[in-house]
């Protein structure tokens, strides 16, 4: 017997304005775009359609889903186990990151393959290029330090014709650096965003894969978690954890402050905010902003910094975007 409904709003009013996915999921339209998500959806005990979202397979085909429907992405996969991401909250980090942009560019969003954009940590599922260059046009760099992740995100740029020649992908192989390695001298970017690994060890990664699933009532007493969004070691946790790598990220990014224009990471925790502050005021950033985001009861912020003072900001522009 299903219990009474939820009262749910048509709209999630905490995403950013342009995010496609403000309204609630449709199902019946997204199975018809990816009929493979239909054996994955049910009534759940409100008597409303849904899939288990404690079911990795589940998330991966709503995901799959999603990205079809709402991108044209016609062939989307990653291997087991790998980090499959919710896209509503990805979306939102690339429209801040637009908003960014158009605040130095006359309220403009800069759009087209002339904005160049580079992804720390890119992971399997390529999930931030995909949303960027469908939604604006940009061109993007991924990056990562597991091979099989650059294996998959490579796949999936060279299997979609959208985006073959919007999306390169690059292995990072020295697992003591962020831009070191990656950044070539004639690189250009106008952003860098990065979503860091969160936790500080395996222990603490699979502490809080287990609270969210008891939220979810899908775990027993004892039982051993399976991660609903998935995720491998170098996805979840580092040495350090969060903290730690956003400010080896600020220390790093001095020396491509003039091949860059706005550096940005996503900050999950708040006490990571006076660390990476600290380390990018010493850092000598000439320009700091903390945008605050939200999706759900979950708070997040993207900190962006730049090394660019206002004349190098204005020549930027001038040979960057004047057509954009």
């Amino acid at each position: 017997m299903a219990q009474p409904k939820k009262s749910f709003p048509n709209e999630k009013s905490e995403l950013h304005a342009r995010n496609l996915h403000r309204s609630r999921y449709d199902f019946p339209q997204l199975i018809e775009s990816c009929p493979e998500l239909a054996p994955f959806v049910s009534l759940n005990k409100y008597d409303d359609l849904s899939v288990n979202f404690s079911d990795p397979e589940a998330v991966k085909m709503l995901n799959k889903a999603l990205l079809k429907h709402f991108y044209h992405i016609q062939n989307w996969d990653i291997p087991k186990d790998f980090l499959c991401p919710p896209i509503p909250g990805r979306a939102d980090y690339i429209h801040y990151l637009a908003d960014l942009l158009s605040a130095c560019n006359g309220d403009r969003i800069p759009q087209g393959n002339s904005v160049h954009v580079l992804d720390i940590g890119v992971g399997a599922n390529c999930i931030y290029p995909i949303i960027g260059h469908i939604s604006y046009g940009w061109k993007f760099v991924g990056t990562d330090i597991d091979p099989v992740s650059v294996s998959s995100a490579k796949l999936i740029a060279e299997a979609n014709r959208n985006l073959t020649k919007a999306i390169d992908i690059r292995l990072q192989k020295s697992a003591e650096n962020i831009f070191k390695g990656i950044i070539k001298p004639t690189d250009r970017f106008d952003l860098t965003l990065c979503n860091p690994p969160f936790h500080a060890s395996q222990e603490e990664a699979d502490a809080v894969g287990m609270k969210k699933l008891r939220n979810l009532g899908k775990l027993e007493d004892g039982a051993k978690p399976v991660l609903n969004f998935g995720g491998k070691t170098t996805e979840l946790w580092c040495d350090g954890g969060e903290e730690r790598f956003v400010r080896q990220m600020a220390e790093e990014s001095v020396a491509f402050g003039q091949q860059c224009f706005w550096f940005t990471t996503l900050v999950s925790k708040k006490t990571t905010l006076p660390v990476l502050s600290h380390a990018l005021r010493y850092a000598g950033a000439t320009d700091i902003k903390v945008i605050n985001m939200a999706q759900g009861q979950k708070a997040s912020r993207v900190v962006a910094w730049t090394f660019l003072d206002r004349q190098q900001q204005e020549e930027w522009m001038r040979s960057r975007w004047i057509k954009a």
